[in-house]
């Protein structure tokens, strides 16, 4: 079976600095990826090249068996791809409802009626907790509450596939334990394949079924939680031990 999201020999260079060089990876549908690495390692770059934020040096993406490498983020996101930002971008201005109303009628979904958007974006808010926040400005959302709109924005757009970056970031343990249910119920119930870039270990291990680890933009290992705690590669480079 073909991989819903297939990488192959990805790079990215600035001038002199190699982002990216020679990653290959697949994903399937309804699976979740971690990426691991430390900052600068290249994970927001995959992200970036993937969703068509930026387009590579080398190397070539699928999405459904269709190459992606070039299209726009808004022609990526209406093939089925949404991601988050490690820095909250919602819409401040504009209420809870119509950020998702916004990712309904101009994603994957294509919901062009204004009550079908609504309708689909009502039962998302419901899903990840915030329907009481829908007529709320944005910007009055906690920092969880925004990460929550982030994600919650990807899942209205009708998308198959979620790059979630550091949704958990700067949120407290307990948050942190409610935001790895939400999306367990997200991918459990909607069927969705998240591939996930995450500094929590704890939300690393305990969400996916395999990671991909990146150094200095090149991918060292790969494998389940399992075998990547247990990689003495991965623990010399990323915590520091020596193998």
């Amino acid at each position: 079976m073909s991989a819903l999201l297939e990488v192959r020999g990805l790079g990215k260079r600035y001038g002199g600095l190699v982002a990216l060089d020679d990653v290959s990876f697949d994903v399937h549908a309804g699976q979740i990826v971690g990426v691991m690495g430390a900052n600068g390692a290249g994970k927001t770059t995959l992200f970036s090249l993937i969703a068509g934020n930026s387009r590579p040096s080398a190397g070539r993406i699928a999405f459904d068996g269709q190459p992606i490498v070039g299209l726009r983020p808004d022609q990526i996101c209406r093939r089925g791809v949404a991601r988050t930002f490690q820095i909250v971008k919602p819409f401040p201005s504009l209420t809870v409802l119509e950020n998702l109303r916004t990712a309904a009628m101009f994603g994957h979904a294509d919901l062009r009626r204004r009550a079908d958007a609504d309708a689909s974006s009502m039962q998302v808010l419901q899903e990840i907790g915030l329907a009481s926040m829908a007529d709320h400005p944005a910007s009055s959302l906690t920092l969880s509450g925004q990460k929550r709109l982030e994600i919650a924005r990807c899942v209205a757009t009708g998308a198959r596939l979620l790059l979630l970056d550091e949704v958990m970031a700067g949120l407290t343990p307990t948050e942190v334990g409610q935001m790895l249910d939400t999306l367990r119920h997200l991918h459990a119930t909607r069927g969705l394949t998240l591939l996930v870039i995450e500094h929590v270990m704890r939300a690393l291990m305990e969400l996916c079924e395999r990671i991909v680890v990146l150094h200095h933009g090149e991918r060292i290992a790969e494998g389940s939680p399992a075998e990547i705690g247990a990689n003495e590669k991965v623990l010399s480079v990323y915590f520091g031990a020596h193998a």
